[in-house]
């Protein structure tokens, strides 16, 4: 986890949830960090997967800009995070989460856990249930649980699920400086463990709470949490740490959707529509 989710919202919604200054399309002629205007919008998508680009809100002075103050801006970063050291990209991938336990003290993460926060918005994420053995099994590294009936899980007030992630910039040393594709931008979602207090709302039949389905859960931050996240100042480990901290309990819903969304290639808002009742069989 987290190695799906749905994310439906325009950059202008979102420029007004998060206050963004810079890189909203049609907002003027602001330029970014890139020093390149407002990228094109992202199409909505009911089925991010990892590859992906997706939107990221982070603070960063703007490139080439006479004062260093930092500044919100909206940004279509890659979802699988390339350390800037790696020799190549291809375990992106595979670096789509951070745990919150241990981010400050992983090679890969720790240096952007200490200088470059992101959220990463959302309407929700989705989870596979199966079996109490099964996700035992998970936990302890050795195997991994089958993906059976999915689950939609989101704020339960309908808001956006902002989501702590970080961002690495990596350089293709094999292109030169004016190529596209010289520097790549890649995320990771921060997950940590799933709350074990019962859900806001709960299907009428099947998990009580968000750890009776995955183990863990992205790591969602508040909005009395997003200013000091996303703020580069600070980078203090002892001190980020205490962002980390999980949200208040009770805040969350869930529900049983289309197994439709299994299939990545599957893409649109009936993925998001609420079964009656599991299609697939799970313990419970």
């Amino acid at each position: 986890m987290c190695g799906r989710y749905a994310s439906s919202r325009g950059p202008e919604d979102l420029a007004d949830v998060f206050g963004i200054d810079v890189g909203v399309p049609g907002a003027g002629a602001e330029t970014g960090a890139s020093g390149r205007e407002p990228e094109e919008s992202l199409a909505p998508d009911y089925n991010v997967a990892p590859t992906k680009e997706v939107y990221a809100v982070l603070d960063r002075p703007l490139k080439d800009a006479d004062s260093p103050r930092p500044v919100r801006q909206l940004r279509r970063l890659t979802w699988g995070l390339v350390p800037s050291w790696a020799k190549t990209p291809e375990g992106g991938a595979r670096m789509i989460n951070a745990r919150a336990e241990t981010v400050h003290e992983k090679p890969a993460y720790r240096r952007a856990f200490a200088a470059r926060r992101c959220i990463l918005p959302a309407d929700g994420y989705y989870e596979w249930v199966t079996g109490e053995q099964e996700r035992e099994r998970e936990v302890e590294g050795r195997r991994k649980r089958p993906r059976k009936q999915p689950y939609f899980v989101l704020p339960a007030d309908g808001s956006v699920f902002a989501m702590a992630g970080l961002y690495e910039f990596w350089r293709d040393r094999t292109l030169p400086d004016d190529h596209p594709r010289a520097w790549w931008v890649t995320c990771s979602v921060i997950t940590t463990e799933a709350e074990r207090t019962p859900l806001a709302v709960a299907p009428a039949e099947g998990p009580r709470s968000l750890a009776d389905i995955h183990p863990r859960m992205p790591l969602m931050l508040t909005p009395d949490r997003w200013d000091a996240w996303l703020d580069p100042s600070r980078t203090d480990p002892a001190e980020l740490r205490e962002l980390l901290a999980p949200p208040p309990p009770g805040l969350m819903r869930a529900y049983p959707v289309s197994t439709a969304v299994s299939n990545v290639r599957n893409n649109g808002p009936e993925l998001l529509k609420e079964l009656e009742a599991p299609e697939e069989g799970t313990l419970f």
